[in-house]
């Protein structure tokens, strides 16, 4: 997860993950959504989830990417929002 509030307004977090194949990505995409919406959330903009390459679920101020790993080695996020801290999932209440 990369903290983007000093960085950026698109955002104030992106959440990264990466699937093992097209199905899994799905599946997490789906997980994602299911899980926030019983939370109340809802999504601004969801995109990919169908074709399972590359799922991107705005939630406004929390973006997930939800990548196939040749896709996630190649937009390489995380070195394009270098300057973006990583914080870690356990420290997230």
């Amino acid at each position: 997860m990369l903290d983007l509030r000093k960085v950026s307004d698109a955002a104030d977090f992106f959440v990264i993950a990466s699937g093992s194949s097209d199905v899994h990505v799905r599946a997490l995409a789906e997980h994602v959504i299911q899980a926030i919406d019983r939370a109340g959330g809802r999504p601004h903009h969801i995109e990919g989830v169908a074709a399972g390459r590359w799922a991107l679920l705005d939630y406004v101020d929390v973006v997930v990417h939800i990548f196939h790993p040749t896709l996630r080695a190649y937009y390489q996020l995380e070195r394009l929002w270098a300057d973006a801290p990583a914080v870690s999932t356990e420290s997230v209440g």
